[in-house]
């Protein structure tokens, strides 16, 4: 890849000076050299200070830093940025016999912006989310599979859908090393299948680990409702923790099958659990009141970009709107958002919006997040994105 010079206007390397890895399109008063997407850039400001490099693209975020105050990168560059997030799981206790996923990469709060990389047994998942990150690929599955304790056999490459097409890649998702041999992954215990070929996202939302575990301890004697279950992640943890009943719903007939997969992989011939594949709306308005007493709702992101965060928002304060009018009094309701836009006061205000006008009594038990694999950046609080409450309905 070539490398090109970026200088800012005056003013305009305040946030780099404070590490923010993010080089917007309007702050660029002019670039030395034609640089192609994916090329390496060398960011100054406007009297040459030198502010760091990172991979240019076409948009409004141009560059991505990779490194501050320096116009080279360190030899083995990824595999030391590897290594120092392997190293911090690895503190974290993440890497263990009866859990062996996790998330390895999380972009920016890895310092490794534009990639993601999941880890399901010996099976490395990457996203590239930026050029740089597409055309580095195979040196960062090489260095992957070098790393100690991980044991990484298989790197998945799946960046078909989260690269910006404008880029024109073409990337195609295939095993940049090894092959499929098993996809069953262990959590806390607990088994899994794990879609990484066709599932959204790398094939499991690991993200959700800590707060399903927490779901586990409100689940004994409580008739529960997994709403947009996907792989039924919640429905196992609540089978785990002696739930009554569990009902699973998703509009998609596939994620209801592997709901079903994944509960008789830990639960066989167990007739506490139901799949429903339904569309979650339409299910909610037709369930008769106070039949459930602990509720999930876990949507799909219902705002992934700013311009549709009103709609968003309404659709957030609809659907909990609803859970309060039918749940059973002593209820408790675990309710997310993965929407990156919106801020944590602006749910917070749709939930309790929502329960204003079911005129329910509803106190907050957690306020939940993203867990300690899924680290932000403290210069870069657009890392943050998954928020929860749990709450205690009367």
């Amino acid at each position: 890849m070539n490398i090109c010079e970026i200088y800012l206007k005056p003013g305009k390397e305040e946030s780099l000076l404070r590490h923010h890895p993010w080089v917007f399109s309007g702050a660029i008063a002019r670039i030395n050299g034609n640089p192609e997407e994916g090329d390496y850039a060398i960011v100054r400001s406007a009297d040459g200070r030198t502010l760091g490099i990172g991979h240019y693209q076409i948009g409004s975020i141009t560059v991505r830093i990779l490194e501050f105050d320096t116009e080279t990168l360190p030899d083995d560059f990824y595999f030391h940025r590897l290594s120092n997030a392997a190293q911090l799981r690895r503190s974290l206790g993440l890497i263990r016999p009866d859990n062996n996923c996790f998330r390895l990469v999380h972009g920016e709060g890895d310092f490794l912006p534009g990639l993601v990389v999941d880890i399901y047994g010996d099976t490395a998942v990457m996203q590239a989310h930026s050029p740089g990150m597409h055309f580095e690929r195979n040196v960062i599955a090489e260095a992957l599979t070098r790393l100690p304790e991980i044991n990484i056999r298989n790197v998945y490459y799946k960046s078909e859908t989260t690269l910006p097409f404008k880029a024109r890649l073409d990337p195609h998702n295939d095993y940049l090393i090894g092959s499929f041999d098993g996809n069953i992954a262990i959590e806390n215990g607990l088994q899994f299948n794990i879609d990484w070929l066709k599932g959204q996202k790398t094939g499991f939302f690991v993200d959700q680990r800590e707060n399903r575990s927490l779901l586990e301890k409100f689940a004994k004697g409580r008739k529960v409702l997994n709403m947009f279950c996907y792989t039924g992640g919640f429905s196992v943890y609540a089978m785990r923790g002696e739930a009554l009943s569990v009902d699973s719903v998703d509009s998609s007939a596939k994620a209801a099958a592997l709901t079903d997969a994944n509960i008789a992989l830990n639960f066989p011939d167990d007739s506490r659990h139901k799949t429903h594949a339904v569309d979650a709306f339409k299910f909610l308005a037709d369930m008769p009141e106070n039949h459930y007493d602990l509720i999930i709702l876990d949507p799909p992101a219902f705002a992934k970009h700013r311009s549709a965060l009103k709609n968003g928002l309404i659709g957030y304060r609809k659907l909990n709107a609803k859970a309060f009018e039918k749940i059973r009094p002593g209820g408790i309701l675990f309710t997310f958002s993965c929407s990156q836009v919106v801020s944590r006061e602006a749910f917070r205000l749709a939930v309790f919006s929502a329960a204003a006008k079911s005129g329910r009594k509803v106190r907050v038990l957690h306020q939940l997040t993203q867990p300690a694999d899924h680290p932000f950046d403290i210069s870069h609080p657009e890392g943050e994105y998954l928020k929860g409450l749990v709450l205690y309905v009367e």
